[in-house]
Formats: structure tokens, sequence, C-alpha cells
């Protein structure tokens, strides 16, 4: 449910703060006063293509701020987290626009884009209005609304659908996997040898990359290290070297080692660091002894390139190439033994795909004996409404042939709503034919027969053109019904609808220091039968005018408390 809108710089409008209401909200004016303004910042706030139109004149941006309460949107929960936002109970949607054509959008203060924005703002606001994109006038959302009508014994349904198409997709998978037609198998059992030979013939050792590098190092560097060990091993071993120097130091401590606790342990210590100086002379000559092979080095540089190349096509580490090697093995052996499994799984293919068109079948014939009713149920509506030459009707392709089905989740219908606004006029595709003034009351129909409802908020523009009288109370009637679950926003210039409301907002425009502005006010009680005596175009000073225009709001209070 919409909250509040507030909107800055965009038209005449400076910057106004509009509360909405739970219910019927019903903003009315006189003409030109800004009405269809205030519907111009909703849907750029909801999305709509940004244009410098928008921005008032001398301002250098326009802002619109839209706050929704979506406590009983789950759906929409679930999107949010798709798109890393975070859900909370209210959605407040900032959108501002610069006259240097850039812009910025925020929801709940997290930067997103006009994309992620218009995919979010779809759960909440329906707008109907002249030269909208209509949601219903989208295929899949028609076949989504005929879903709603079927109710719970489609949702079985769709629910046995779901779980047998899990199974077809599993089946399917591990049909892929075995290899499908068989030149696909030949040329992937080829791959499949070749890869798990070259890995086997290679013969890796865990470590030995490691091993080889550290042989090159010291390949490498044999003459530095040569050098360094031989000054090391004189330095030690050699005459007057630093073990002779400790051994002498030794002899020379064992002597007085009897005279203090101190001494004795000084004559350990160094016990230990000689004994550690012979290890490491010890060791330096071993080193001094090794000699390298003349073409050790071009082995190594071979085994680490090969190991190089494995690396690059199987896998970064030693452990990572033997996994894809033992399931490269594994599919190598599916694919050889096909024949084995290819019927088994081809059975089940096959018994699947038959179970699931069954489905198909008795979720079509549901939605078609619905769709007779619910367009029968909209004609009806479409004739209260005005519209008595009306015709409607939902055209069902037909279903292809086992053969030629596609496997879907959501069975195997294509629908198209079709519609005539005159007597011999034949029905047409909704969407290329209805007019901006023909919409509206024919989305008032559809939510009237449909009664119940995903998106939280309707708002129609300007729905009462053409019509006055009784057919305008019919509209006001129906407004009132569907507002006891959905909140609507209408402009209207009826004093039926502006009687009506719940929430009654009245559009005006004001001259201020030579520059006309446009302001926005709730209207009190008093206030409201003023403007529905303005709308009948009656006079104040009209007692009889006046005491019309209670009776109107008195009769609507009567028929919404017969709606409690």
């Amino acid at each position: 449910m919409l909250l509040s809108l507030k909107i800055k710089n965009i038209a005449l409008i400076d910057e106004i703060d509009i509360e909405f209401t739970a219910g019927l909200n019903i903003l009315s004016g006189e003409t030109g006063s800004g009405k269809s303004v205030v519907i111009d910042a909703l849907n750029f706030v909801l999305g709509a293509k940004a244009d410098k139109t928008l921005i008032s004149f001398g301002q250098p941006f326009c802002a619109v701020t839209a706050s929704f309460d979506v406590s009983d949107l789950s759906a929409l929960k679930e999107t949010m987290e798709e798109l890393a936002l975070e859900y909370e109970d209210t959605i407040v949607i900032t959108r501002r626009y610069f006259a240097d054509g850039k812009g910025d959008i925020r929801i709940n203060g997290t930067p997103v884009s006009a994309g992620m924005l218009r995919k979010i703002t779809s759960y909440l606001v329906d707008v109907h209005g002249q030269s909208e994109h209509f949601y219903l006038l989208k295929e899949s959302n028609q076949l989504a609304l005929i879903d709603k009508v079927c109710g719970e014994k489609l949702d079985a349904l769709k629910r046995s659908v779901s779980e047998e198409y899990e199974d077809y997709k599993k089946t399917k998978e591990i049909w892929e996997e075995l290899g499908g037609d068989e030149h696909a198998r030949a040329i992937r059992a080829d791959i499949l040898k070749y890869q798990i030979e070259e890995i086997e013939n290679a013969a890796l050792t865990e470590g030995e990359e490691e091993e080889l590098l550290a042989r090159r190092k010291k390949i490498v560097n044999a003459e530095k290290i040569a050098t360094a060990l031989s000054g090391a091993g004189n330095a030690l071993g050699g005459d007057g070297g630093a073990v002779d120097a400790l051994q002498n130091a030794l002899h020379l401590l064992r002597g007085v080692a009897a005279f203090s606790d101190e001494f004795a342990a000084l004559t350990d210590r160094l016990e230990s660091v000689k004994c550690e100086a012979e290890d490491i002379y010890e060791s330096i000559s071993t080193e001094q002894g090794e000699e390298y092979s003349p073409y050790e080095l071009e082995e190594i540089e071979n085994r680490l390139d090969l190991l190089k190349k494995l690396h690059l096509k199987y896998g970064k580490t030693f452990f990572e190439i033997q996994d894809f090697l033992q399931k490269s093995k594994a599919e190598y052996d599916k694919i050889i033994h096909f024949d084995e499994l290819s019927e088994e799984y081809r059975s089940r293919l096959e018994k699947s795909k038959e179970k699931l068109y069954r489905l198909y079948v008795k979720m079509s014939n549901l939605r078609r004996e619905a769709a007779k009713t619910f367009s029968a149920d909209v004609v009806k509506e479409l004739s209260e409404l005005g519209m008595k030459n009306a015709s409607f009707d939902i055209a069902f392709a037909d279903l292809p042939d086992i053969g030629n089905i596609s496997i879907a989740k959501n069975g195997a219908d294509s629908i198209e709503f079709l519609f005539s606004a005159n007597v011999g006029e034949p029905m047409k595709p909704m969407a290329k034919i209805i007019s901006g003034g023909e919409i509206s009351r024919f989305m008032l129909a559809m939510k009237t027969a449909v009664k119940t409802h995903e998106i939280s908020t309707f708002v129609f523009d300007e729905i009462d053109a053409g019509i006055s009288g009784r057919i305008a109370a019919t509209v006001a009637e129906k407004f009132a019904k569907i507002a006891r679950t959905v909140q609507i926003i209408a402009i209207t210039h009826l004093p039926q609808i502006s009687a009506m409301s719940d929430n009654s907002l009245l559009i005006f425009k004001k001259e201020e220091n030579g520059k006309t502005h446009t302001f926005i006010k709730r209207l009190s009680d008093s206030e409201k039968i003023k403007e529905v005596l303005r709308l009948v175009g009656g006079s104040e000073e009209s007692a009889a005018a006046l005491q019309h225009a209670k009776e109107m709001i008195a009769a609507a209070d009567r028929f919404k408390n017969t709606l409690s």
C-alpha cells in the first residue's frame, strides 16, 4: 500500500507531501490544476522513463519519494532477496533526475538500477491511465490471472506438475550425462579417452612439482652453492677453523667446571654448540660431494612444462587433476556402457512426459472452463459500466500433440484476451485495439470479477471519461468493493466517485509572488461536502444543492457500511 508521496520540483509543484490511506483515495480539482502531474510523478518513481520536461522551470533537478507498506507481500520479499536488497515492512523509494540527464534511484537507501526498480514496483502499484503499459495486456499476466480465477483445483494440479517436472528434469540430466545421441557420445568418448590417457601416462605423484622446482633451483645456482659451501666448510672445519676454536674453548672450560655450577653449565652449553658445529660441517661436506648430471636440468624443465600443461587443462593442483581424472573415468564408463542404461532412461523420460502431458490437458481444461465463466462476468461488469456493446473472450491456442509439447512447469497453454467495444466489430487482440478511455473501465470490470488481488495499489487516471449518471454511481460502488481489499488511488471529475472516497485530496493552483504553484490538501468532512458540491455544479448559496451533496455522501457511506 502506498503510504505517502513526496514530490519536489516537478512541473508547477515546488514541494508537496501527500499522505494516502487504505481504501479509496480520490484526487479531484479544477481542470489544469495538476492532477495529471501527480500521476506523472508516481509513474516516475515507479520506474517510468525520465524526461527533462518533468523538472520545474529553472530548477536543477526533480525528485520523488514514495513510501510503501509491503508487510503483506511475501512474493516481493523473495524478489528483493534475489536482488540482494534488504527487505523491510516499509519500503522507501527515492528517485532524482537532473537537468544534465543524470539521475539516481535508491530503495531504502541502497542504490539500484532502473531495471531493479521496475522489478520491485511491479509488485506494488498497477497504474491504469491513458497511454500506460498495462499489467494485464501481457500474455503471461493474462494466464496468471486465469490461474488465479481457477483457484485451489489448479493449484493442486500445479503441485503435481511441479513434482513430475523435477523428476523429468533430473532424468533428462542423467540422460544427457550419458551422452545423448550416438554421434555426440562417440565424440565425447574420444575426448575423455584422450584426457584419461594423457593424465595416466604422466604418472603424476603428490609433491612432485615442488620437489622439481627445488631441484631446479639447486642446479641453476650450483656454482654459487659450491662456492658458499666450500667457504663455509673451510671456516668451520679447516685448520684453525671454528670447530678447532670451539674445541680449545671447551678444553679450557672443562678445567674450571668443577669450581661452580655456573662454569659447569657454560661447559655443557659449549659442548652442545661444538656438537652442532661439527654436525653442520659434516652436512656441508656431504652437500659438497653432490654431482649434477648435465642433462638433468633439461629433463626437469621438460617435466615442469608437462605439469604446467596438465594444470592448465585439468586442474591447478595435483588433487584437482586427480579429481578430474576420476570424474572423467566415471563419465567414460557410463558412455561405454550406454546401451545398458539408455533403454531404462528413455523409458523413464517417455513415461514422465506422458504423465506431464495428461496433467497439462487437465490444466488446460480447467483453465478453459474458468475462462468462460470469467469472460462472461467481465462482459456483465462492462455492461454495468456503460459498455453495453462490449465483447470479451479468452482465446486458447490448441495444445500441441505430445510429440511437439514443450515441457514447462506452468503447462502448455497459450492464451490471448480478445476484445470488441462495438456491435458488428470482430473481436481482436485486446492489447492492439483497446483505447485509453476503455482500458480503465475494462480493468475495473476485470478487477471486480477477479475479487482477489496480488498488487496492493491500483491507480485509475480519468476512469470517468465519458460516463455520468447511474453508470458513475456504479463505478463508485465498484471502487468501494475493490477498495475493501486493495488500495485505490483515482483521479475523478465525478461527484458520485468523490462522495464514495475514504480519503479526499484536493489539488489546486495558487499564484504567489508572480508565479503559479500547485498544492494539495486533505479535505475535512465539511470540505469534502463543498468539493462534491463543486463537482455537482451547485452553488454554496443553494440549500438544495448543499443538501444534495450531503445526501450523496451519506448514501455512499451507507453503501460502504453494507460491505463491512
